[in-house]
């Protein structure tokens, strides 16, 4: 079969050429100006839980960092000004579902500025007590069923329609603010929907952390963490605490969290932590957890990790072990023990 080309298709290559060839003839820096980075990570993992009703196997994805694919983009404005933006979608790294069915960009979705008196975002966002904040708070990264910090406490992951203030790091302090408002799809007025804020102190070794968070509405919760955390070199402590009351399902608790991670060599780290909650709402309800774990860095960017937990319910208790994305199988009965252990791998990209 022969094709033609027209006088004015040949124009177009020729000009479609040109254009590439002058383009690779600029300078660096006039084609350098601005930055897209595609990212990623997959989190999968096999978990072997018993709530108190017998053992059972399943494969989660997300469970210590949460199976991720963004964009996040950098562009001059001149001077030490630059507007910035991520666009981050989570799945499921087991079945390849959407994390939240039809929302591409569950995780984040938002632009803002930046320059040496810090950043501003608008849009979907973390909460900046769930990352990176709650994450330095425990040798288990608050994540894994093995972190007691994470499967006895409570706060607000994300936040729509909020609008953030990050501060750059003076003398070791810095600080974010965070203040959402109302989101109409949820028919539940105007106004303000929450407040976030976290204040952090870095002295060498020494990191002091604390965060609170009220939020209004259906499912209102009001939250406070904070730890503190210092590093002996090849050992690392960490003591946290936290209350909350409100959300849904409804939590009332509050509790403190101990644990400690040593590095065997540049590569593994094996951990041990103890976690305790009350139930304000329960007269008598309270947990206890016990965990250990082993993490091993087969490269720069693969991640293998092993725990283990067992979480102990007392009175009419019913907490359970639960991934940072992955739901935890649901005590058999209140005051139900709960034993698990996990294998999981973690590719960043």
């Amino acid at each position: 079969m022969i094709y033609s080309v027209s006088s004015r298709h040949r124009k177009v290559a020729h000009l479609c050429l040109i254009s590439t060839g002058l383009f690779l003839l600029l300078p660096q820096s006039a084609v350098a100006q601005g930055s897209v980075t595609l990212y990623g990570l997959l989190d999968t993992s096999l978990e072997v839980t018993n709530p108190g009703s017998g053992w059972a196997a399943r494969l989660d994805s997300g469970a210590y960092r949460g199976s991720r694919i963004g964009l996040r983009g950098s562009e001059s404005l001149g001077g030490d000004v630059r507007l910035v933006f991520a666009l981050e979608s989570g799945f499921n790294s087991a079945n390849g579902a959407l994390e939240t069915p039809g929302t591409l960009f569950n995780r984040q979705a938002w632009v803002g500025v930046q320059n040496g008196w810090g950043e501003v975002r608008v849009g979907r966002q973390y909460s900046p007590l769930y990352i990176p904040f709650k994450g330095g708070l425990d040798a288990f990264g608050a994540g894994t069923i093995g972190s007691g910090l994470n499967n006895l406490s409570k706060i607000t992951p994300y936040a729509n329609n909020a609008f953030t203030y990050l501060s750059p790091v003076i003398a070791g302090f810095s600080a974010t603010a965070m203040v959402a408002m109302r989101d109409p799809s949820l028919n539940d007025g105007n106004g303000i929907d929450g407040y976030y804020a976290t204040f952090e102190y870095q002295l060498d070794a020494l990191n002091v952390r604390y965060a609170r968070q009220q939020t209004h509405g259906a499912g209102a919760l009001r939250a406070n963490l904070g730890g503190v955390s210092y590093d002996f070199g090849k050992l690392r402590g960490w003591l946290a605490f936290f209350n909350g009351d409100g959300g849904s399902p409804a939590y009332h608790g509050a509790g403190g969290s101990a644990s400690a991670q040593y590095s065997l060599s540049t590569r593994a780290r094996a951990s041990i932590g103890y976690a305790r909650v009350l139930r304000r709402s329960s007269p008598g309800g309270s947990a206890n957890q016990f965990s250990a774990a082993f993490e091993y860095d087969v490269s720069p960017k693969v991640l293998l990790y092993f725990d283990t937990a067992y979480l102990s319910n007392r009175g009419n208790a019913a907490f359970t072990l639960r991934g940072v994305n992955v739901t935890g199988l649901p005590a058999a009965y209140p005051g139900a023990p709960v034993r698990g252990a996990q294998l999981g791998l973690i590719e960043r990209f």
